[in-house]
């Protein structure tokens, strides 16, 4: 599509997040405006959106994090109801199946204290003891480490991720978002105000409001505009594999150790199951991730044949004889502060019609329905109409505030 000369709101980054805020901003009975989403890879073969393991919980640690998943799930139940496109499909398959968060005696008060936030909030999960949890997973171990376990009741599975992209994307399409292949390369600024944001074949767009969605590339495109961003690209694999025994309602179970598990349907030699496992801070600082290099597509398959594999045999007997499977490698934006989002608007350290929209760190797809919801209120309203994310504006760098969540995956 031709770029139009000028916007009312230009987003740079058109994955879940960058079409949820579209999606929104023109389902908002208050906006009448232009809305304008550039994206460098309309394939969205190396987006987080699609290359996530796409779950939803209310695990978090952070009463906000809780807040924005009980809405996610809401929105995910009735998905038809906000992004139904006359003759498109809009099932993203939801299943709720649950986490199960497994912790030694050395996290067992975290877990509580989670538990406790968790609850406050309205969420539906329970604490286990390893009695109780064989009782509801008769082909877990917990060896001699498994002191409680943490199983969220409802609201909590996965989905299909790509799904959910392209259903966001459908509907802001229907509503009159005009998508524009390209990069944006550079912005023009005139005082306290980004005029104009400039792709990289040197066109340009006038915006009233810039709003940066780009994932990974998101630091580069606040450097621009000159924000120091703490968002950082790091590399994670999901692995899959095939097991004839029989593990019947697995949840998306976290281990000790960090691995975690889930089911993901019916193959011919056996049901199929994705996994993984999260890097300590020390390996995610050697797997920095550059949007530019190929090589980032490469699996290191150390990671499932020392770590997770041996883990997960351990911690579930049938998972001894699996059959490995296909895996892939993708971004997450982490937000090095607290692996909390940073979002809203850039002032005063930055343009003042310039928002961020950064540093998921891996919560990006549960978290795009209210966190496109409530950008939408902050641009046409000025504020947060439904659901208050200023726990997690941009000034809490500048304050010295770190919203630390303690469950990142």
């Amino acid at each position: 599509m031709t770029l139009p000369a000028s916007a009312d709101v230009v987003i740079v980054g058109g994955a879940a997040m960058g079409s949820s805020l579209a999606y929104h901003l023109l389902a908002h009975p208050g906006f009448s405006g232009r809305v304008v989403v550039v994206e460098k890879d309309p394939t969205y073969a190396r987006s987080a959106s699609a290359l996530s393991a796409a779950s939803i919980r209310q695990q978090f640690s952070q009463p906000v994090n809780v807040r924005i998943s009980l809405h996610g799930i809401r929105f995910l139940r009735a998905l038809e109801e906000h992004l139904g496109v006359p003759g498109e499909s809009c099932d993203i398959g939801l299943r709720e199946g649950s986490y199960l968060y497994l912790a030694t005696e050395a996290g067992a008060d975290v877990l509580r204290a989670n538990h406790a936030v968790q609850v406050a909030e309205g969420a539906d999960v329970a604490l286990l003891d390893p009695a109780a949890l064989v009782a509801r997973f008769p082909w877990l171990n917990p060896g001699d480490d498994v002191v409680l376990g943490s199983l969220g009741l409802s609201g909590e599975g996965w989905f299909d991720g790509w799904g959910l992209l392209q259903a966001f994307r459908r509907k802001a399409k229907a509503l009159g978002a005009l998508y524009v292949a390209g990069e944006v390369a550079g912005v023009v600024r005139e005082g306290s105000h980004i005029t104009h944001a400039v792709l990289a074949d040197g066109a340009r767009i006038a915006c009233g409001t810039l709003v940066d969605c780009a994932g990974a590339g998101a630091r580069t495109l606040a450097a621009k505009a000159g924000v120091d961003l703490p968002v950082f690209a790091r590399r994670r694999y999901v692995f899959t594999f095939a097991c004839r025994g029989d593990v019947p309602n697995c949840p998306l179970m976290i281990d000790t150790t960090g691995v975690y598990v889930r089911p993901e349907g019916e193959t011919a030699d056996g049901r199929r199951f994705i996994c993984g496992v999260s890097p300590g801070a020390a390996e995610d600082e050697g797997l920095a991730w550059r949007d530019d290099d190929p090589a980032t597509q490469a699996v290191d398959w150390s990671y499932f044949e020392e770590r997770i594999w041996p883990a997960l045999a351990a911690r579930v007997p049938a998972f001894e004889a699996i059959r490995p499977g296909a895996a892939w490698a993708g971004p997450y934006d982490m937000c090095a502060l607290d692996h909390n989002a940073l979002i809203g608007p850039a002032a005063p350290h930055g343009p003042e019609n310039f928002l961020l929209c950064n540093g998921f760190s891996g919560h990006g797809l549960q978290q795009s329905p209210a966190v496109g919801r409530g950008l939408a209120e902050l641009i046409v309203e000025g504020r947060y109409a439904t659901l208050d994310l200023s726990d997690l504006a941009f000034a809490r760098i500048a304050e010295g505030r770190r919203v630390v969540e303690r469950n990142v995956i």
